[in-house]
């Protein structure tokens, strides 16, 4: 890593169903730092779901805000942020981010994220005729990105409470200690 990074923060990044938000919060909860989930930064912005900008605006209107949030956590210290599974993709995100916060990529198979999130019916990329191929298909696409975190940590056979101690890990390898 550049050593002209100031890594004051942790984000998550990956696709939806990888435990993110969980780590997240643990992670946060241990270090005592703030936690801060960017869709739901931007559900407070907006007054609407994720869901209803999706339908109502478009994925690119809604990619638009995320690159807002992004612009805003670069002021925040000592915060983890929980990103959206696509606002990696965006390059000037994924840039924004490493400016202040350890990236670390959560990471497990198309068939697992499938099992945790099947139920779900606020995502609104899983409504598609078929989900388990939308799945495939949006992770292979993203990967890329995906790669260009810090850390990759694979959730599939870890415990949320194992993953959220490897994060507090790296971190505390990467940056000022705390």
């Amino acid at each position: 890593m550049p050593s002209s990074r100031r890594i004051v923060n942790i984000a998550l990044i990956g696709f939806m169903g990888t435990g993110k938000t969980s780590v997240g919060r643990l992670v946060a909860d241990q270090l005592r730092f703030n936690y801060l989930d960017t869709d739901e930064m931007i559900q407070s912005a907006t007054g609407k779901t994720i869901a209803e900008i999706f339908f109502a605006n478009g994925e690119p209107a809604f990619r638009a805000l995320e690159e807002n949030v992004c612009q805003e956590l670069a002021a925040k210290n000592q915060t983890v942020i929980s990103a959206g599974g696509g606002l990696p993709v965006a390059p000037q995100n994924m840039a924004s981010l490493k400016t202040h916060a350890l990236v670390v990529c959560l990471w497990a198979s198309p068939a697992k994220i499938w099992e945790r999130v099947k139920n779900q019916t606020h995502r609104p990329l899983l409504h598609d005729p078929d989900p388990q191929k939308k799945i495939r298909d949006l992770l292979a696409a993203r990967e890329p990105f995906y790669k260009q975190a810090d850390i990759l940590l694979n959730t599939e056979s870890r415990s949320l409470r194992e993953v959220a101690q490897q994060v507090i890990h790296q971190f505390r390898l990467q940056s000022d200690g705390r």
